[in-house]
């Protein structure tokens, strides 16, 4: 029989392949004693000749393969932590798709780019692509430095391999700073020979995959002359999830993080990531759907602490965007309008939440290996600088 993962078995199941085994490994079922002794004792793992590995949990036989362990484990070792379920770019989606409804607002014209900027952050956090090492790269702002790939390994996720690709198979070729790549991902681009390089039907892919995972259903609905499959949410609890850590980041006005403002302990990049998340949705006009639970003033409030975030993560290194001179509009511009629209709003007494802020900067700065050297977390301010920028672009 070949190596490999062999296929899950149910308990009950016979076989003629385990007709030799000692009777007492197989799970028992009868009496109430049987029943205890089997929750007492500990799952004993079994290794067999083909390389695959069998546990009993639960009166259940499961099989997997050793060597997926040690690659996960060297995966958790390599990018600092285990991955979450979803990606950055579903995450995405999911606050933008409708619950009950299952599809996009059809005005929305800034998500497809975004997405684009999200894969990039993607990729660049699971440690696939940074930005060159070159020390003239601080003469350009972020988002115009070069991109390259220091990792072409697959990721298991369809649409971050086929980007992965597409950059890896270019680089020998030229390298594009991070604003290319975005734009020519998107399809932004009057270079006919460079037209290749789009991704198609992201959206669609992100939606098949979601469903995929148990987060979506498929449904057809009929839209007047025409069917379309939508795709309502059937798992509430990860989008409320999702939800929970946006507004609590959002709302909070505390130098410390709160805990329900990030992922699950033992996460890749919580801080950086919940930052990403945030912004993007911001970039992506997907982040009113998150705030239907709040007021007003509250909404006001969160958005103008997300314009604060955002400002401060556009630049590297984080925490400098009241100073540096590739900031949108000039040094200290963004806080200069927002100041503004608090006078505007009869609320010019009010402290300034850039305070606040820097304690998010300063646990964002912990996850990056490498300090104020890391490639990849700079690679991100790089694209969060493109994202806000899209309303001039698009």
């Amino acid at each position: 029989m070949s190596s490999g993962l062999r296929s899950r078995r149910v308990a009950g199941q016979s076989s003629s392949g385990y007709d030799d085994e000692d009777d007492s490994s197989k799970p028992s079922t009868n009496g109430a004693n049987s029943r205890s002794s089997t929750a007492d004792a500990p799952p004993q793992p079994s290794y067999h000749a083909g390389g695959s590995a069998f546990e009993y949990s639960g009166g259940n036989r499961i099989a997997y393969d050793p060597r997926d362990l040690q690659d996960a484990a060297g995966e958790e070792a390599k990018v600092g932590g285990k991955l979450p379920k979803l990606t950055l770019m579903e995450e995405i989606m999911l606050l933008g798709v409708k619950d009950k409804q299952g599809y996009l607002s059809f005005w929305n014209d800034n998500i497809s780019y975004a997405l684009r900027g999200c894969i990039l952050i993607e990729l660049a956090l699971r440690k696939r692509i940074a930005l060159v090492k070159d020390p003239n790269r601080r003469q350009f702002a972020p988002a115009e430095r070069l991109v390259e790939v220091i990792s072409d390994k697959q990721t298991g996720e369809t649409l971050l391999d086929e980007a992965l690709k597409l950059m890896r198979s270019q680089q020998d070729v030229e390298r594009f700073s991070v604003n290319t790549w975005i734009d020519l991902m998107s399809g932004e681009t009057w270079n006919v020979m460079k037209i290749g390089f789009q991704l198609k039907q992201v959206r669609e892919r992100l939606l098949k995959g979601l469903v995929d995972k148990g987060v979506l259903r498929t449904e057809k609905r009929n839209f007047l002359l025409f069917d379309m499959a939508t795709h309502p949410v059937s798992d509430m609890r990860v989008k409320e999830s999702i939800i929970t850590r946006t507004v609590t980041l959002l709302t909070s006005t505390t130098s410390a993080i709160p805990p329900s403002a990030l992922d699950k302990e033992g996460i890749q990049c919580r801080v950086i990531r919940a930052v990403s998340l945030a912004c993007s949705a911001y970039c992506a006009s997907v982040l009113d759907n998150a705030f239907d639970r709040l007021g007003f003033e509250e909404r006001e409030a969160a958005f103008g602490r997300c314009e604060e975030i955002l400002n401060e993560f556009i630049v590297w290194p984080f925490g400098g965007g009241s100073s540096s001179p590739f900031s949108p509009g000039g040094p200290s511009s963004r806080p200069r309008r927002q100041q503004a629209n608090r006078i505007a709003m009869g609320s010019a007494g009010e402290v300034s939440g850039r305070e606040s802020v820097l304690g998010l900067v300063q646990e964002a700065k912990k996850e990056a290996k490498d300090g104020d050297e890391d490639l990849s977390f700079e690679l991100v301010a790089g694209v969060l600088e493109v994202l806000s920028k899209m309303d001039s672009l698009l």
